[in-house]
């Protein structure tokens, strides 16, 4: 199932928008640290399996957190990288490796 990033968040939003909008930003930050975490054991110590579902959670999550703040994904993407690298600028970026981003 290929999804943009305007369809997953409309897909989050159908599923479990009531039940989050409930929970609220901070509950829902909780969980998205959670799945931070389970993320991070499976970098370290996990298989291709277990690290694609670790994804998938932390992408859900992080669209749920989204939802319950009324950001567009999308737009925010858009708006932030839609002109290439934030610092320099270009596509590819140039910026000194140290440099963030």
């Amino acid at each position: 199932m290929a999804l943009t990033l305007a369809e997953l968040q409309d897909l989050i939003r159908r599923i479990y928008g009531a039940k989050d909008q409930r929970r609220g930003v901070e509950g829902t930050f909780m969980w998205f640290m959670e799945e931070v975490g389970e993320l991070s054991a499976a970098l370290r110590n996990g298989n291709h399996r277990e690290r694609l579902l670790e994804f998938a959670d932390v992408l859900a999550w992080l669209v749920t957190l989204a939802n319950t703040v009324g950001v567009d994904l999308e737009a925010a993407i858009a708006a932030k990288y839609g002109a290439g690298c934030p610092g320099c600028r270009q596509s590819p970026c140039i910026c000194d490796l140290a440099a963030k981003p």
